[in-house]
């Protein structure tokens, strides 16, 4: 009979290590949990030894080091090849999760549902990640002590989430609860985005559609005034003369336009009190900044929640928050609630104090700490909003169609009046002059 070697957590959250003789793996994991234990890796013996020969002979084929042997001979190169490495998306991370969490609650040990989606997976980093991972569990790590060593691709609320899953014997639900928490923000993402998109495509054809103007168009109605020998109005000749610059140093126009957005972008992103001023001016700026402070709540609420209910305890999960919220001003609200709740204080005050969060959130946070279900009362509020920022983004997008047209109309209109305003002034000239002479005859 087959011997199986098994890594589990007991109700304690303690780890527990040994081996069975049964028939199957999964008669394995039934004996396991009849044990009053919780499975993370079930293994058989002989192919645990057979695996780690495997790779010895397979290092020592391409010149890798083994251990005992001598280095010397040739060298190893790690060629690092651009998309290669680095950074998973969002969206494919997502996937992986939601998927790990059904092969897990299905019963799959965690080892194999790893290796099940490993060999599935497209995204070469994530393929790579999982190998990682596989073989981190194998030798004797947990899931979270894995996750922590790729930080580029599980950030902290990923990783404490799954340590407290481990420690309280319910990483499926974690996994589960990350999925969900991985796909709403993700959803909100995308129709934040999918609202700015119209604006931004607007915008960008406005500005194709004046470049044109002023550096094709404009010109040409520029040759006949010429000849015309006549005073031009005051407006048409405002035009000509942005024409005239826009035409003459297109180049050095678009190379200043260039550096300040670049100088603009560097003092946002690596200066504190850059940071600082444009979170401040995005919470309060017209029509986008209550669909983003928004966001910024559901996102703040959804994540204290998820954590807490998770089992991380209430400080650490402070902690993750504020490195996660995205918003100087939210952050710094997040860090008064820490050292509120650090010296034994509720996290009312804080809220109420930070003027970023509207009295209908601190009303319910604050009946949900003197009720015990602080976590239910934060996903609640999570919900609320994201509902909320639906409504704010359809509305958004259905108010800013017409603007931009009558904005794009606006723009092309003025530079047609004042290319007119010059011909309009000729034909009455004509008019006249032709009127007084029928006068006379």
């Amino acid at each position: 009979m087959p011997k199986y070697d098994y890594i589990a957590l007991d109700q304690k959250g303690n780890e527990t290590k040994g081996s069975i003789e049964v028939a199957s793996q999964n008669e394995a994991i039934g004996r396991v949990k009849e044990m009053g234990l919780f499975p993370t890796k079930i293994v058989e013996a002989a192919k645990v030894q057979e695996k780690s020969s495997v790779k010895k002979a397979k290092g020592a084929a391409r010149g890798a080091p083994v251990k005992g042997a001598k280095k010397g001979g040739a060298l190893n190169f790690e060629i690092k090849i651009p998309g290669l490495s680095g950074r998973v998306k969002p969206k494919v991370l997502t996937t992986f999760t939601r998927q790990l969490a059904t092969l897990v609650d299905a019963g799959l040990p965690l080892l194999r549902g790893l290796r099940v989606l490993e060999k599935q997976e497209r995204n070469a980093n994530l393929k790579k990640i999982l190998g990682e991972l596989s073989l981190s569990i194998e030798g004797g790590s947990t899931f979270s002590e894995g996750l922590a060593q790729h930080p580029k691709v599980f950030n902290k609320l990923f990783i404490n989430m799954v340590k407290a899953g481990e420690l309280g014997g319910v990483l499926e639900v974690v996994l589960k609860r990350l999925a969900e928490f991985s796909e709403k923000a993700q959803k909100i993402k995308g129709k934040v985005k999918a609202a700015m998109f119209y604006p931004v495509a607007v915008m960008i054809v406005a500005g194709g559609i004046l470049i044109l103007l002023m550096v094709w168009v404009v010109p040409q109605f520029q040759q006949v005034f010429a000849g015309m020998n006549m005073t031009l109005p005051e407006f048409t000749l405002i035009v000509l003369g942005i024409s005239n610059a826009i035409k003459n140093h297109i180049v050095v126009t678009f190379g200043i336009v260039v550096v300040v957005v670049i100088i603009f972008l560097l003092i946002i992103n690596k200066t504190k009190l850059g940071r600082l001023l444009w979170d401040k001016f995005t919470l309060k700026m017209p029509a986008l900044g209550p669909v983003i402070s928004k966001v910024a709540i559901s996102r703040f609420t959804r994540t204290l929640g998820t954590l807490v209910s998770s089992g991380v305890p209430i400080l650490q999960a402070l902690t993750i928050v504020k490195e996660t919220s995205g918003n100087v001003i939210v952050g710094a609200a997040v860090g008064a609630i820490h050292e509120s709740v650090k010296e034994g204080e509720t996290i009312t005050a804080p809220l109420e104090a930070a003027n970023v969060f509207p009295p209908m959130v601190i009303s319910m946070v604050d009946v949900g700490e003197q009720t015990g279900a602080l976590p239910e009362m934060l996903l609640k509020i999570a919900d609320n909003y994201d509902e909320e920022v639906d409504n704010a983004v359809a509305a958004m997008t259905s108010l800013l169609e017409p603007i931009m047209i009558v904005f794009l109309a606006v723009i092309v209109g003025s530079i047609v009046i004042a290319m007119f305003l010059p011909l309009i002034a000729l034909m009455n000239g004509i008019d006249s002059t032709g009127g007084k002479g029928g006068g006379v005859d």
